[in-house]
């Protein structure tokens, strides 16, 4: 089943010419079934970019998905401000609605304190209203962090210098959905200068690691009914994403190493080396499978 998104929507064009399944509002209408609701948060600065990568991979199941972007009105973008008019909707407007999922993704903020970044008493009511509105929360990288801090207390910390790479991963409870297929050794993604320890992870009774690494530390942490997924690092990145920030921070001056485990044999002016898409449209396909197991056909029932 596809992934229905606007005409007109970028990421449209990209997901067809890669024979990724989408669905026009009109023909979905004629379907009798009734389609994952799945708000999408996205705090990137990048917004067609990860509107893409997220619409690839939750577009790539037997199942018809209805995505809802959303964007904090707190703080909206002015080079993006047209995109979000015409896509994007505010908290706001959807706070009487219930979704069966929801996802919010990283943002480039993670050297601030929580408290300090300008939109942060609207997430932290997006995550409360997340409680009783959304059947299952997946958050990523620094939504991820901001997640185990307000619903746990779970600090973040300052690393000394930024986790920038593609790192091999190991499951730590296979009986868990979130992982059923993967890899004993597994690779992922990071970019950033923040961690979270597993001892204080560990210390919260109603978390659990399922999948760490010894270079990258913790990767996936759910709570311990699955509607709480945690995850550190960027699955969802493209082949490039990594590249395209090496070379962002060179050009700007910013000290900045070359991405680990990436480039064929390290070097930035060759091309990078893709180890993660599989697991990445497992993580996703399984978290949208439960999901879709676990929710009423009726929301509001």
């Amino acid at each position: 089943m596809p992934v229905k998104i606007p005409d007109t929507l970028p990421a449209s064009k990209i997901l067809a010419e890669e024979n990724i399944f989408i669905m026009t509002e009109d023909r979905a209408l004629h379907q009798d079934i009734r389609p994952l609701r799945i708000a999408i948060l996205n705090l990137m600065p990048t917004k067609v970019v990860t509107e893409t990568q997220l619409l690839r991979l939750i577009g790539n199941t037997p199942l018809q998905i209805d995505p809802v972007f959303l964007c904090t009105a707190t703080y909206r973008p002015t080079h993006f401000l047209d995109h979000l008019q015409t896509f994007y909707r505010t908290f706001d407007t959807i706070r009487d609605q219930r979704f069966d999922g929801l996802i919010i993704t990283g943002a480039p903020v993670e050297l601030m304190d929580f408290e300090e970044v300008h939109y942060w008493d609207e997430l932290t009511e997006i995550l409360d209203w997340a409680q009783t509105n959304i059947f299952s929360t997946f958050l990523i990288c620094w939504a991820a962090q901001v997640g185990l801090y307000h619903y746990y207390g779970v600090p973040k910390h300052k690393l000394t210098k930024k986790k920038f790479g593609v790192f091999p991963h190991r499951v730590l409870d296979r009986t868990n959905m979130l992982v059923r297929g993967f890899d004993d050794v597994f690779f992922a993604p990071h970019s950033r200068y923040t961690d979270v320890k597993a001892e204080d992870i560990e210390d919260c009774p109603d978390l659990k690691i399922l999948c760490d690494s010894p270079e990258a530390g913790v990767y996936i942490v759910v709570s311990k009914d699955a509607r709480r997924v945690f995850v550190t690092g960027h699955s969802e990145y493209d082949a490039d994403t990594l590249a395209v920030e090496y070379w962002r921070d060179v050009q700007r001056g910013v000290p900045v190493e070359i991405p680990e485990n990436y480039f064929i044999d390290d070097n930035p002016h060759q091309e990078p080396r893709v180890s993660w898409r599989g697991h990445a449209h497992l993580l996703f396909s399984n978290w949208l499978n439960y999901v879709y197991q676990e929710t009423p056909y009726d929301l509001y029932t």
